[in-house]
């Protein structure tokens, strides 16, 4: 289950585009980023995705990516033009296809290596979809299949809600803000359109041929979208983005850590159990959240053509839960065109590896997850501290009009104090004993010891 955010322009304090997104996947499945370089291809060269091999274009842009490990696409992206995509699954009256085809993540980093401007990706996926469809398991364990929704935007302001029932779509128009989740969102407000769509709405009887067509209406399954918590999270985005009438990289990356009402009620709330409609999941043996957590999340703030200072700038955990994370800075896109990219370090598999930055970040995670509330103070006011100043020190570089060379050296740096600062965490976690009245619950403390059995993880 994922959540997806953009604020355009007018709606931002920068006046840039603002985009966020939590990536929520199998709690051991390991997500990683990867900067992938504009490449030529020859006449005739197809390209192997995850289960099906398309032809390939003539050029693919370069691509920056967070992606689960075993997927050759991803869960959110940029490209070198300032394009910047994030997926849903969402769920429909029309089950989804099980026969391999391109996944939604595959979908996803097609439009980021082909097109140049969110008009272009939506016509990208669109065709692709329509040529190919979209179907197989998106499951790292177990089966798992969904339809798919995007979230596409580009360093223009332009912004594009694309929801897809199998090789069919519709596309909304962003105004000044908009979310989506786990759940169809668009309604009467259809801009564009598959030639098929309303006539298959008709045949299966889901709509009555000549009434006002509703997207959502027609082809949501009430109860599926009520389990999957999509509609509850997208409501509580879409409250938290409303409540401020210009968004701030610091707002977004509150909203991301957001665990919901019932949490900022309770002092000693901890993640165990049924978790509903938090945007910040973790892993718990509760239904809808059993299977998955946030495993990586990312804000960008991308400037449009006339903004001066110049903005592309990716602030990425590359880890998992970001109230246990701390977002750091990629300058990518235009104006930092050759700017030196932190090291991301080893490619993650689903096995414990200390020597990657996912898994790494698994011990200061997990040791939290034990006694969430006490564990989490002991270092949340230090990490806002140095993120605020991280934004500080990105602002006034900005601010300046730094070169590309001076981008790379400044990104370079904070992730490494970033890294230094989650081990002296990591040690404070461990010195706060947990607190036997406040345990978690046998079915949760069974839950991760299974996690850590299948990841070959020490406990």
């Amino acid at each position: 289950m994922c959540d997806t955010m953009v604020a355009r322009p007018q709606a931002t304090k920068s006046g840039a585009l603002l985009f966020a997104k939590n990536s929520d996947r199998g709690a051991n499945e390991a997500q990683f980023l990867e900067h992938i370089p504009a490449r030529t291809h020859k006449a005739g060269d197809m390209l192997a995705c995850t289960y099906i091999t398309i032809g390939q274009v003539a050029r693919t842009h370069a691509v920056l990516l967070s992606r689960p490990f075993w997927i050759w696409g991803a869960e959110m992206g940029t490209n070198e033009h300032g394009l910047i995509i994030g997926n849903e699954a969402v769920y429909s009256k029309i089950a989804p296809q099980s026969d391999p085809a391109l996944l939604g993540m595959d979908l996803l980093r097609l439009g980021l290596e082909r097109a140049a401007t969110a008009d272009e990706a939506v016509a990208v996926i669109t065709s692709l979809l329509e040529a190919h469809g979209q179907g197989g398991n998106c499951g790292h364990i177990g089966r798992f299949h969904y339809h798919n929704s995007f979230l596409i935007a580009d360093a223009s302001g332009e912004a594009f809600v694309l929801e897809t029932v199998g090789r069919d779509w519709a596309l909304e128009c962003v105004g000044d803000r908009r979310s989506i989740s786990n759940a169809y969102s668009i309604g009467d407000k259809i801009d564009r359109a598959s030639q098929g769509l309303v006539a298959q709405a008709v045949s299966r009887g889901f709509v009555t041929e000549g009434v006002p067509f509703h997207f959502t209406d027609a082809y949501a399954p009430p109860k599926r979208t009520r389990f999957a918590s999509g509609m509850t999270r997208f409501c509580r985005s879409t409250a938290l983005m409303e409540a401020r009438p210009r968004q701030s990289l610091a707002t977004m990356m509150d909203i991301l850590r957001d665990r919901g009402p019932r949490a900022a009620r309770d002092k000693e709330w901890r993640p165990d159990g049924a978790m509903g409609g938090t945007i910040c999941a973790h892993g718990s043996w509760g239904p809808v959240r059993r299977h998955g957590q946030t495993t990586a999340s990312w804000v960008a703030e991308i400037g449009v053509a006339d903004l001066t200072p110049a903005r592309a700038v990716h602030w990425v955990t590359g880890t998992s839960s970001p109230d246990t994370s701390i977002f750091k800075p990629v300058f990518f896109g235009p104006g930092f065109e050759g700017a030196a990219l932190p090291d991301f370090g080893p490619r993650p598999t689903d096995r414990y590896d200390a020597r990657t930055l996912w898994w790494s970040h698994e011990r200061l995670h997990r040791a939290v997850l034990e006694d969430y509330a006490p564990r989490l103070a002991a270092f949340a006011p230090a990490r806002d501290r140095l993120e605020a100043g991280f934004i500080a020190r990105v602002e006034a570089f900005l601010a300046r009009g730094g070169s590309a060379e001076e981008a790379g050296v400044l990104s370079r740096g904070i992730w490494k104090e970033a890294a230094e600062a989650e081990r002296g965490w990591l040690e404070a976690v461990r010195a706060v004993p947990v607190r036997p009245r406040h345990r978690p619950s046998p079915l949760y403390l069974m839950h991760w010891q299974k996690l850590a059995r299948l990841a070959k993880m020490p406990i």
